[in-house]
């Protein structure tokens, strides 16, 4: 799967240029995939592409393999007939270094309302005919969806599980009577499932003809309040009466937490899963395939044993660890759809139980460079001790702080240690010499924040763990897909043996030395 050496980027959609806000599908993330090529970057990393509720995080979804409607670029339905150029020009200021998903929601939920309507009503034959085919290819998933964000606006927003109890437990005749009046809004929904689809689509084809393959991101669990557990109650560990998780998802207390992490979704019931042959799961794997190359499992170590909290607890103290039959899943994974791309998140605390269900399967592992440098020689972090060319190598991820940032915050002393193990901090910054750490590193792949490539600070950073509000908002700007950047990343990658194969430009970068 990664078995030849290759590098990429990790930079979320939302995170594009664009002059809606936010970033979209349209021609910035096209202008992107170009850098990428130009770049001899071979691999786009981005964060779970699903419609998102409070907090803006893409680990809690509405939906498991639905996407999220603010990444549809207006400017894609203007060349459709579907917005005009007027209702374009007339947007407001938005920042452009950060997302106010607040104020990008207000301008652009109305203007895919306006698409929708005239979609409806304007649509060609072989339009409506395309979208009934989507419709119908992604029923099993698409209608639940549609009535339950349609349900959600009818309800304020509130989780299902507040609901009325006959539509919260989906009677025959309430599910009937809902659909039928939330008609409209349901058509609203799966429009836009269509054209995120549509564009989506589009740009991993241009992608991929770059060259570039998609690395996408599954979250191990899902959002409480989704599509998914509304759906199919009987899969997850919740409580009958109340419709509340039962058991929920987190990680014991360690070094870093004295009370641990409580996420609060529901876990799973892996006993009813097995009995129906993990048909809910291969069908979600199934499906992120149609948006990307290669998967990252979140939370892979969940596969082997998870952590269970009662429901009630406020911290995750007082949980427990419990098997899971990731082994039957991923055999069976593998006879139904066959060696798939999959990559394992196997940070954390790791034990060797994990990695021999990790290395079964022959799944890469990811190794950061942040955390090598705070123990002792022994650290699996460090580059000499990668004892497996089969891994991922990242100088830091979307939860750590930028590189500068990490940096610039570490002790005296803790600087020296990582300027020691470099031998020197070379003119370029700090980024730049473990950017260069990270490709000359034994690794198969290699994965660079967008934000360490432009030597950003703390303020770049995308997510801060455990802190609700105020994460996923950091945009770059289109200033920042510049030939100098190109030129030095290309050259790295020659210098380090990450070319593309048969790549032209690694003979005229030789020449050019």
């Amino acid at each position: 799967m990664l078995d030849f050496r290759a590098s990429g980027i990790l930079l979320h959609p939302t995170s594009l240029p664009s002059r809606f806000g936010i970033g979209d599908l349209g021609d910035r993330a096209y202008q992107f995939v170009d850098f990428l090529a130009n770049s001899d970057q071979q691999i786009w990393q981005i964060l779970p592409i699903g419609p998102t509720g409070f907090g803006n995080s893409p680990y809690l979804s509405y939906s498991a393999l639905a996407g999220n409607p603010l990444l549809i670029s207006p400017a894609v339905l203007q060349t459709q007939g579907l917005l005009t150029q007027e209702e374009l020009d007339c947007l407001p200021m938005f920042p452009l270094d950060w997302v106010d998903f607040e104020q990008v929601i207000a301008t652009k939920m109305p203007l895919l309302r306006r698409a929708s309507d005239r979609f409806k009503t304007q649509a060609s034959t072989t339009e409506q005919d395309e979208f009934k085919r989507f419709c119908d290819r992604h029923n099993d998933w698409l209608s639940d969806y549609a009535l339950f964000m349609s349900l959600k606006k009818a309800h304020n927003g509130s989780s299902w599980h507040q609901w009325k109890p006959e539509i919260a437990y989906r009677q025959p005749q309430a599910m009937a009577k809902w659909a039928t009046e939330l008609a409209d809004e349901i058509f609203f929904h799966k429009f836009m499932q269509f054209q995120f689809f549509c564009q989506w689509r589009d740009l991993k084809q241009y992608a991929n003809q770059k060259g570039i393959k998609i690395f996408g991101d599954i979250p191990i669990y899902v959002a409480h309040d989704s599509a998914d557990v509304w759906g199919n109650r009987e899969i997850f560990c919740l409580d009958e009466k109340t419709g509340s998780a039962s058991l929920m998802a987190g990680v014991p207390p360690d070094y870093f937490s004295a009370t641990g992490q409580l996420w609060g979704n529901p876990v799973y019931d892996w006993k009813e899963l097995k009995q129906t042959d993990f048909k809910w799961w291969i069908r979600r794997v199934e499906g992120i395939l149609e948006y990307v190359d290669i998967i990252r499992i979140d939370h892979f170590r969940g596969f082997q044993a998870y952590w269970a909290v009662p429901q009630g607890e406020t911290t995750a103290i007082k949980g427990a660890w419990l098997d899971a039959p990731g082994d039957e899943f991923f055999q069976l994974l593998d006879k139904d759809l066959g060696q798939l791309p999959i990559v394992a998140e196997d940070l954390g605390v790791i034990t060797p139980e994990v990695e021999a269900l990790r290395d079964k399967f022959d799944f890469p592992g990811m190794k950061i460079l942040h955390f090598a440098f705070d123990s002792d020689r022994a650290n699996g972090f460090l580059p000499f001790n990668y004892t497996n060319r089969n891994c991922i190598v990242y100088t830091g991820t979307h939860d750590n702080n930028t590189t500068v940032g990490w940096f610039d915050e570490r002790s005296s002393e803790a600087q020296s240690r990582v300027v020691d193990y470099l031998g020197c901090l070379c003119e370029d910054g700090i980024h730049w010499a473990l950017i260069r750490l990270a490709l000359s590193s034994v690794a198969n792949t290699a994965i660079i924040p967008f934000q360490d490539i432009l030597g950003l600070g703390t303020d770049a950073k995308m997510n801060t763990p455990s802190q609700p509000t105020g994460n996923w908002e950091w945009r770059c700007r289109v200033e920042a897909f510049n030939e100098e950047l190109s030129g030095r990343l290309r050259y790295l990658n020659y210098l380090y043996g990450r070319t593309p194969i048969n790549n032209k430009n690694e003979q005229s970068t030789e020449e050019d030395e």
